[in-house]
């Protein structure tokens, strides 16, 4: 359905090109008036190729042709009215224009199907990606939550960074990483890891053992996939975090990855000291630490990676996330992640060398999380960078 929306849309010129149309209209009009008014001597008829030229840009092949039928048309009557359509001179530019005109639609039939291909080629990069990265709900067990997914590579909605969050017997488990690399070559590792938490997260396995099992799924992978040149780079930093409905604590464990910031009422921000481990891929049978601290209601909890904390700005400065955030602690979830994606944005000069990805985790107070039991409860995804919906998982 959507693929036949976007090929409709190519297909059908909108308002704004049935507006458009008249510049051509009005430039065949008046090349005409003024050559007709002109000398003999002077002739402004083979100008008129620049209104077919010029169709193309916002219309459709029909239109153009038409365009281009419309000029052919004001180049007889110009051949009329100056000393009659056999003379040399005006067959010439009745058939150069004539020509022209043909290839200019010949060349809209092929723009346009061109469109369709890629309209097509997109949903399908949509679909796939989606498969790989489920919409986050808005909430879950005792948190609201919203993300933020920005990928380096154009036309691409993931890539190397990833997150993910599901429920488990008491509580919340939430994954965020960064495999190596960027774009869509780096979708496959991005793939397998997200894959491996699914499958692991809901076990009731300490967070430290879930670390170690991630870490043996991204070795396996690696010993198998990697080429004599690749030794030793497929790896993954991650950030496993544990938040259970009832205490009022949060349990990290991190894999080379950035710490979280943690959000208090009032533009109080501060950064939990974990005890990291390597990154998952790197060390066989590393040794990872869970590191427990103090989630009150009302705290939110933002996860990054490295490609927000990394973008730079024209003078090679990096993104200050914790000094800007301070501005929004009173915010909610989705009202942070609006003011970040415009901020970071901005800070780079609206294109990032990297993949960025954030969640908000925002700890409702017990009353609060009455008042909305069942609501937002569904895989509705928080809003990305376009407007659409996000390919958060």
């Amino acid at each position: 359905m959507r693929l036949r929306q976007r090929v409709a849309g190519v297909q059908q010129p909108g308002q704004s090109a049935h507006a458009l149309l008249l510049l051509p209209i009005l430039l065949i009009v008046a090349i005409t008036v003024v050559d007709i008014r002109s000398p003999e001597s002077i002739h402004l008829g083979p100008a008129l190729v620049i209104a077919p030229a010029l169709t193309p840009s916002f219309a459709g092949p029909r239109t153009t042709a038409f365009v281009g039928a419309l000029a052919i048309a004001a180049q007889t009557l110009i051949a009329f009215i100056h000393g009659g359509i056999a003379t040399s001179n005006h067959i010439v530019q009745l058939i150069t224009l004539t020509v022209l005109s043909v290839m200019v639609v010949i060349y809209s039939v092929v723009r346009e199907r061109r469109q369709a291909q890629l309209a097509q080629v997109r949903t399908v990069a949509e679909a796939a990606q989606h498969v790989l990265m489920w919409p986050l709900p808005e909430q879950i067990g005792p948190l609201w939550i919203a993300s933020l997914y920005m990928a380096a590579e154009d036309e691409a909605q993931i890539g190397g960074d990833l997150y993910a969050v599901t429920q488990y017997e008491g509580g919340v488990r939430v994954l965020i990483g960064d495999v190596r690399g960027k774009g869509l070559p780096a979708i496959g590792e991005a793939a397998l890891l997200l894959g491996a938490f699914r499958e692991s997260a809901h076990r009731h396995i300490p967070l430290e053992n879930l670390a170690t099992s991630l870490d043996q799924s991204i070795s396996r992978y690696a010993t198998e996939l990697e080429t004599p040149e690749e030794a030793g780079e497929r790896f993954a930093t991650a950030l496993l975090v544990e938040i259970p409905d009832q205490d009022p604590i949060t349990r990290m464990t991190s894999c080379g990855h950035p710490p979280p910031l943690l959000l208090s009422p009032g533009n109080a921000v501060s950064v939990p000291s974990l005890h990291p481990s390597p990154p998952l891929g790197v060390q066989r049978e590393s040794e990872h630490t869970m590191d427990v601290f103090s989630f009150e209601p009302g705290d939110t909890l933002l996860l990054y990676t490295d490609g927000v904390i990394e973008a730079r700005d024209a003078q090679g400065r990096f993104y200050p996330l914790s000094e800007r955030v301070a501005r929004w602690t009173d915010d909610s979830p989705e009202a942070l992640m609006h003011h970040v994606r415009r901020d970071l944005l901005s800070h780079v000069g609206g294109r990032l060398d990297d993949d960025a990805a954030l969640i908000a985790l925002h700890r409702t107070p017990a009353e609060r999380r009455r008042h909305h039991h069942g609501r937002g409860s569904g895989t509705e995804g928080m809003r990305h960078e376009s407007g659409t919906r996000s390919p958060t998982v």
